[in-house]
């Protein structure tokens, strides 16, 4: 017997799409892999569409999504867009448990009542898990008397709103003016911080250290970008894991780690200025020796000056004890590399090396001096655990040949060396992209001749990979 016919569509006949028709917790699943402007339309599907942003568990909201001819008419139609899918009527709460909760929103005075009230309500509920804030200026507000006013005003808002501060767990601020202990006292007051990201904000006294002293903070993560400050002293944050510090402009180091039992990872990333010397990690590492876990370090020069200088291997090997992986990137092409295998010596648990090399056509306005850093490491020095050596960048067969077999010959568990091309670099390929196509095939037959001489006359079993 054969199958009827599926039905056919009748012109006006009320039937509901194959989509509507799936169970609530997948149109769900759906609308959350949407972002807001899609999720909004979606909710004009049907009736039954229209309830659903309500029963979101995560709802990212960014000033962003929404036009206005001034920055005000943005921030009310975020505000309104905000209230429809987060307000709590009547003290019941239409939605489901909202878990996830991120909104974006500029410092306007007029429109942060309106959020602070509306994340009470929400993590009031006590269902909320992971509460962001990305705090920006409005365009228009870049002048350093409204960059302080703004400060004020986002340090009133968090006094405020001390139950919704109480609840986040991630914060970014952007481009704001604090007062000397401001910060500290912002983390403090955010028990459940996690994260903290301070890009192009600054002290109100610029000519002074960015301090933060939180021994009951758990905050884990503290980022920071352009800031403004001499340095920044991480006085005591027991629970932190990693920190990552970029583009400082006053003099080195950027950053001095005081009790900070968990660090595992530290990121310095920074093209070298005229007036910035180059530093020991000691300088910054070792100050009160509480630093004892760190497993991961990443130094970026940028293709720039090298802002550290090599050091005695003893006055490192308390905080590399426990040093995994190493990470030095940005190595301008003319510098010799010899001067990494201090960090070796200083980490008899290294695993992994990664080294790239480039020297970039762009040179920035006011870089310091390329000067190559010379150092002998020890003779007697035999790495019993390192299995990887990366070299991203092989222009100059010599210094990449006589650096890895040095390596070689003293790291005797050595496995792999892995030899790539260079990473694209949009400053050189934006001025002349054609000497950069020419010279990856160059480097093709150069990192072949590399394996050629590093595999001739050698008994190690190392593999060479040519990637």
């Amino acid at each position: 017997m054969e199958s009827p016919p599926p039905p056919k569509f009748v012109a006006g006949q009320d039937r509901e799409d194959r989509i509507s028709a799936l169970p609530d917790h997948l149109l769900l699943d759906i609308l959350e892999r949407l972002d807001l402007r899609e999720a909004v339309r979606a909710g004009a599907l049907s009736t039954r569409w229209r309830r659903l942003p309500k029963h979101l568990s995560r709802v990212h909201l960014n000033v962003g999504q929404f036009q206005g001819v001034v920055p005000l008419e943005a921030m009310d139609a975020f505000t309104s867009a905000a209230r429809a899918l987060l307000n709590v009527v009547e003290g019941q709460c239409e939605r489901g448990a909202l878990k996830v909760l991120s909104l974006s929103f500029y410092i306007s005075s007029p429109h942060l009542s309106s959020i602070g009230r509306l994340v009470v309500d929400v993590v009031s509920l006590g269902q909320t898990q992971c509460l962001e804030f990305c705090v920006l200026l409005p365009p228009s507000s870049n002048t350093i008397p409204l960059l302080a006013e703004n400060g004020q005003q986002f340090m009133s808002f968090s006094r405020a709103y001390p139950v919704a501060f109480s609840w986040l767990t991630r914060l970014t601020l952007k481009k704001l003016v604090f007062g000397h202990s401001d910060v500290t006292d912002l983390i403090t007051a955010c028990g459940r911080l996690r994260h903290l990201y301070l890009s192009f904000c600054r002290l109100a006294d610029p000519f002074s250290a960015l301090k933060i002293d939180v021994p009951r903070s758990g905050i884990q993560e503290l980022e920071f970008s352009f800031v403004g400050c001499t340095g920044i002293e991480l006085i005591s944050v027991p629970k932190l894991r990693r920190v990552g510090c970029q583009n400082w402009i006053f003099e080195n180091p950027p950053v001095c780690f005081g009790y900070v039992p968990e660090l595992c990872v530290v990121q310095l990333f920074s093209k070298a200025k005229e007036w910035q010397v180059p530093f020991a990690l000691s300088e910054c590492l070792s100050r009160t020796g509480s630093a004892m876990n760190l497993s991961e370090l990443y130094l970026d020069f940028l293709h720039q000056m090298i802002w550290i200088q090599p050091e005695h291997p003893k006055q490192l090997t308390a905080i590399f004890k426990s040093l995994t992986s190493v990470f030095l990137l940005g190595i301008f092409s003319e510098c010799d590399l010899n001067w990494t295998l201090f960090i070796l010596e200083a980490a008899p648990a290294l695993q992994d090396i990664a080294l790239s090399r480039h020297s970039c056509i762009k040179t920035p306005e006011n870089s310091a001096e390329k000067r190559n850093v010379v150092w002998e490491p020890s003779k007697d020095l035999k790495h019993l655990n390192l299995r990887v050596l990366l070299i991203q960048g092989c222009e100059d067969e010599d210094k990449v040949t006589n650096y890895a077999r040095l390596v070689m010959e003293r790291a005797v568990g050595l496995k792999r060396i892995l030899l790539c091309d260079q990473l694209p670099c949009e400053d050189c390929n934006a001025i002349n992209p054609e000497p950069s196509l020419r010279r990856s095939q160059v480097d093709e037959a150069s990192r072949h001749r590399i394996k050629e001489r590093l595999t001739r006359g050698s008994s190690s079993s190392v593999d060479i990979i040519i990637c």
